[in-house]
């Protein structure tokens, strides 16, 4: 009985380790990218056409 409080003690240590690595990620800016995805529709096609006319 007293490993599986072991066990949920260790795994709720992780989980909150986990969760303050998250939040510190996007406190600092790692997922703050809003322009890239509007312009990469953008240029889609001519990335697929440059890349088949190199080909031939």
């Amino acid at each position: 009985m007293s490993v599986i409080f072991l066990l949920i003690g260790i795994s709720i240590t992780v989980a909150l380790i986990f969760l303050g690595i998250f939040i510190w990620s996007v406190r600092s800016g790692q997922y703050d990218d809003s322009y890239t995805p509007s312009v990469r529709m953008l240029f889609d096609d001519e990335l697929k056409k440059q890349s088949t006319t190199e080909i031939k």
